[in-house]
């Protein structure tokens, strides 16, 4: 990783420094297979809501059944761009599903489970697309910024045999703050991840020493001068100097072309960020986009790249490729991007997990698992031993084991108390077809069946 940065005051952006770490084929955390570990999981190095509780999963396909019956029950051309079939009228008019993944190597695993996968440029923009990216946003590059207040140059003198002359030559640059991005260098002998804002000790955290620290920029470069120049959000804080902000021009990709998807798009003269030919008009907007992860509602992230392992946060700058690493997903910035992209859509949210997950219907979920389970109970369908004494007392503590297990499960996808759970930290967000502000299920809105 040394190497791919670079020496001797060499550095790299954010973007640069997360693509090496995460997808590089050469070591990187999600593209390279350890023997006897696995990312996912509580033996892993983070666990995700789906493997939290069951009823998460249950409930983005009671979203996706609401959202199909909304759109009329299309009875062929839908797609599930990730993640279905007990109803049997949609499963019948479902002709793909499709797993986008960046890794390799857990394309291979999907593979192995569900027998298939594909690049989401490979997914026909002509039908009718279900796309879920849960946790997907917070894992892709990101830029960081800093406000820099005016530095006007020293004064000058020419010597002349008549005397000195003053230079009062004004650089228009150096008059105006300025956006300088924060870039990834190889750390220095005992020194640790500064900014002009702030600086992280690794040993008052008791981390290891990070292997790079971030560098201001000396200059503007084309990122700094180009990508906080596309919104005014970004343009209202360049006055306050110090100010830092990530930007991710993937992301806004991403919720671009998902809106195209669904909507057609919005110039067909233009092309996409990437160069891409943006996707022909759809003679009826259809499908959905359903986007679950963390950052704030409205807010743009600052300084929130961060780096986890065995369940801890760890200094992202440490371990290269050893180490997961995410920031906080910029909710209206992807609002921003999904608007501009398609003018038959309309963007709900982002609203917190714990209202989305509470209008979708956990609790009354969670407590017809419990029934059932002392439904079970009562039948005595339980293995025991030993006396029947025991077994009744067994079979007690066993079914009060899982009913606690299932309560403790949704309030941590649903509380809103601080270190304690989901509820407020993570966000949904929501990509319909334009019908007049009507809103979807979990979004405030109902279903009528």
């Amino acid at each position: 990783m040394v190497d791919t940065v670079g020496q001797d005051d060499c550095k790299c952006n954010h973007t640069a420094y997360m693509r090496q770490c995460l997808t590089s084929p050469d070591g990187g955390y999600y593209t390279t297979k350890r023997e006897g570990r696995d990312q996912f999981g509580q033996k892993g190095d983070f666990v995700t809501s789906p493997e939290i509780s069951q009823v998460f999963g249950e409930l983005l396909g009671v979203w996706l059944v609401a959202e199909w019956m909304v759109q009329g029950r299309k009875k062929k051309g839908v797609e599930i761009i990730e993640t279905i079939s007990s109803f049997k009228s949609l499963a019948s008019s479902i002709e793909n599903i499709y797993l986008v993944e960046a890794s390799p190597s857990l394309r291979n695993a999907q593979k192995d489970v569900l027998c298939g996968n594909t690049a989401l440029e490979e997914v026909s923009p002509e039908k009718t697309p279900f796309i879920f990216a849960h946790e997907f946003f917070d894992a892709l590059p990101i830029h960081a910024f800093q406000s820099v207040p005016p530095s006007p140059a020293p004064p000058q003198t020419l010597s002349t045999p008549t005397g000195p002359i003053s230079l009062n030559r004004r650089n228009p640059e150096a008059q105006q703050p300025q956006w300088r991005e924060l870039l990834v260098s190889p750390t220095a002998p005992s020194s640790f991840m500064t900014t002009s804002t702030s600086s992280i000790s690794p040993t008052k955290l008791k981390m290891p020493e990070p292997d790079f620290q971030l560098a201001l920029a000396k200059a503007s470069n084309p990122s700094s001068l180009l990508l906080p120049a596309q919104s005014k959000r970004y343009k209202d804080l360049l006055e306050t100097a110090g100010s830092v902000i990530e930007i991710s021009p993937e992301s806004h990709s991403y919720a671009a072309e998902f809106a195209r998807r669904i909507g057609g798009s919005k110039n067909l003269k233009s092309s996409t960020s990437s160069g891409v030919p943006p996707a022909p008009p759809k003679s009826e907007a259809s499908g959905a986009a359903l986007i679950l992860d963390y950052g704030p509602a409205s807010t743009i992230p600052s300084s929130t790249l961060r780096g986890i392992r065995s369940h801890q946060l760890l200094s992202p700058l440490a371990s290269p490729g050893e180490v997961d690493l995410s920031a906080d997903v910029d909710f209206m910035a992807l609002v921003e991007a999904a608007l501009g992209a398609s003018e038959k859509i309309e963007v709900h949210g982002p609203v917190e997990q714990g209202v989305f997950l509470e209008q979708l219907g956990i609790k009354e979920r969670a407590e017809m698992l419990i029934r059932g389970l002392e439904q079970k109970s009562e039948k005595g369908q339980v293995a025991t031993s030993g006396t029947v004494g025991e077994a009744q007392s067994d079979i007690s503590a066993d079914l009060e084991k899982r009913k606690k297990a299932i309560r403790e499960a949704v309030e941590r996808l649903i509380s809103r108390l601080p270190g304690r759970g989901m509820g407020t930290l993570y966000k949904a967000l929501a990509i319909v077809p334009e019908r007049g502000g009507k809103r979807p299920v979990g979004f405030g809105g109902g279903l009528s069946i």
